[in-house]
C-alpha cells in the first residue's frame, strides 16, 4: 500500500499566491522546477498538495487520492486533518460522487456542498467548495488532485483553468518521479541478484550462468520473487 502524507499548507516564498497574467507563467515554472527537484512519487504527492493550496485560487485545503474500480478510495497525501476526514469517509455511495465524475472528465466540481444532496460528509467539516482535477487514468483507476474551500462556489472557471494547468506539471513531475524509483529499484534488485550470484559461484564452485540458472530454479521452486530470493541469500551471508 503507499505510503500516506499529512503536510503543512505553508508558504512558498518564492510564489506569487494564486497568480494571474503574467505572474502565473512564472509561477508555474517555478512550480514546476519544485515538483521536478523531487526524488520519489511520494516527495511528489506531497509536494503537490502543498503548491495547489498556494497557486489555485480559492484553495484552502488539498488531497491526491487513488480511486479504483468499484470506488474504492485510497488518499495518499494531504495538506491537513479536515481533508483525511473528508476522503476517508467516502464509501463510494455517494448521490453525486465527485470522484466517480473523473472517469468520464478531467475536471469535477462541487459548488456547495450543502445545496447538494449526497455531501452532507462535506458539509458536516465545513468544506462547501471542491474542485478535482484528473492526474492520472487507466482502465483500473484514477490518481486525482482535488482542492477544497470553506465557501461555496469558491471555484471559478480561473480557478479551473490554473488548476488544469497545474495538474498536468503534477502528471508528468509524477511520472519522471516514478521511473527514477522503478530504475533506481531494477539497479537496486540487479545488484542484489549479482551478489546472490556471486555467493552461490563460491559456495557450489560453478561458473556465473549456472549460479543464476540455480537462482532461478530456487526462486521457481520456492515460489518466492528472484528479487526476494537474492536478498535472503544476501542478507544470510552477511550475518555473523
Amino acid at each position: 500500500m503507499p505510503k500516506r502524507f499529512v503536510v503543512a499548507a505553508s508558504e512558498f516564498p518564492d510564489l506569487p499566491r494564486f497568480p494571474a497574467g503574467a505572474e502565473l507563467a512564472e509561477a508555474l515554472t517555478v512550480a514546476s522546477q519544485q515538483l521536478h527537484e523531487t526524488l520519489t512519487p511520494h516527495s511528489a504527492l506531497r509536494t503537490a498538495v502543498r503548491l495547489a493550496v498556494h497557486l489555485m485560487p480559492g484553495a484552502e485545503h488539498a488531497g491526491i487520492s487513488v480511486i479504483e474500480r468499484g470506488n474504492k478510495l485510497r488518499a495518499l497525501a494531504w495538506t491537513d486533518e479536515v481533508v483525511r476526514s473528508a476522503e476517508s469517509r467516502y464509501t463510494g455511495r455517494e448521490q453525486h460522487g465527485l470522484w466517480d465524475q473523473l472517469w468520464n472528465s478531467p475536471v469535477a466540481q462541487i459548488t456547495d456542498s450543502e445545496a447538494d444532496d449526497g455531501w452532507d460528509v462535506l458539509a458536516a467539516l465545513g468544506l462547501r467548495s471542491a474542485l478535482s482535477l484528473r492526474l492520472r487514468a487507466d482502465r483500473r483507476r484514477l490518481t486525482v488532485l482535488t482542492a477544497y474551500a470553506r465557501k461555496p462556489g469558491a471555484f471559478d472557471e480561473e480557478a479551473t483553468r490554473v488548476g488544469r494547468l497545474f495538474s498536468a506539471h503534477v502528471s508528468i513531475a509524477l511520472d519522471s518521479a516514478t521511473v527514477r524509483e522503478q530504475l533506481t529499484e531494477a539497479m537496486h534488485t540487479r545488484d542484489l541478484i549479482g551478489q546472490a550470484t556471486g555467493i552461490l559461484m563460491e559456495r557450489q564452485g560453478i561458473d556465473a550462468s549456472a549460479a543464476f540458472e540455480s537462482l532461478v530454479r530456487a526462486s521457481q521452486r520456492e515460489n518466492v520473487k528472484l528479487r526476494d530470493l537474492a536478498r535472503r541469500i544476501v542478507g544470510a551471508h552477511n550475518t555473523p
